[in-house]
């Protein structure tokens, strides 16, 4: 589960409706940009296998330590043009630390009509939130602390199933995920909408990681339940 705290510090001051626009469009931008260095990083470590020989407690190590720091770096350059550059990296890394979930899927017979699907189920998901993000007309900034709470229960129940290897919370954590980071996906829309947000990168990162958390999670629950072995 990717890392979402220390994110959630408004301003007071209202956007007006033509800054919110343009906060919402940059964001769009940058995040369809943000995909061709994940798509980089998932391809690089699927062939070369550098994340693959990795164990599941030290991948995910890896992969909550590196997300910290990159949001880290993130938040702390995300008023300059370095804000972009250090998004894109970080993009690629999480394509790099995405590939050795992907790779376990394509491992089996029906792999790669499985990452399809959930690539595809992740985007439907992206753009029904989108939708409704445009069509809900108030402010819903009073879930955040709710939807944390969940971030930081997934986060432990994660941690948790690392020591017990139970198949059935795979399948448990992964439901809840897609639930949470679904809403998290509104929220953070809706944020922008009301001018809550008003940094692209920001903004950018965020939504970025609710689809990562998506597609991450319906890949595992695919793999454990539609996973056809040769």
């Amino acid at each position: 589960m990717s890392n979402r705290f220390g994110q959630y510090a408004y301003i007071d001051l209202p956007l007006t409706a033509t800054e919110t626009q343009r906060v919402l469009r940059n964001t769009y931008w940058l995040l369809a940009l943000s995909m061709i260095p994940t798509v980089l990083g998932a391809w690089i470590g699927i062939a070369t296998g550098i994340t693959y020989a990795l164990s599941s407690s030290l991948g995910t190590f890896l992969f909550l330590i590196g997300g910290i720091g990159g949001v880290y770096a993130i938040e702390k350059s995300k008023d300059s043009i370095a804000g972009v550059y250090v998004l894109l990296g970080f993009t690629f890394y999480m394509g790099l630390m995405l590939s050795r979930i992907i790779a376990m899927v394509l491992g089996f017979q029906n792999g790669a009509e499985l990452v399809m699907i959930a690539f595809g189920g992740t985007a439907g998901v992206f753009f029904l939130m989108a939708a409704l993000s445009s069509v809900i007309k108030q402010d819903l900034s009073g879930m955040g602390k709710w939807l944390m709470v969940g971030a930081i229960v997934l986060m432990f129940g994660s941690l948790i199933n690392l020591f017990v290897a139970s198949t059935a919370g795979v399948l448990v954590l992964s439901v809840l995920s897609i639930g949470i980071f679904s809403i998290f996906m509104l929220f953070d829309l809706n944020q922008i909408i009301e001018g809550g947000e008003t940094n692209y990168v920001s903004a950018t990162l965020r939504i970025y990681l609710d689809i990562i958390n998506v597609f991450q999670s319906l890949l595992e629950l695919l793999g454990i339940l539609d996973g056809e072995s040769d």
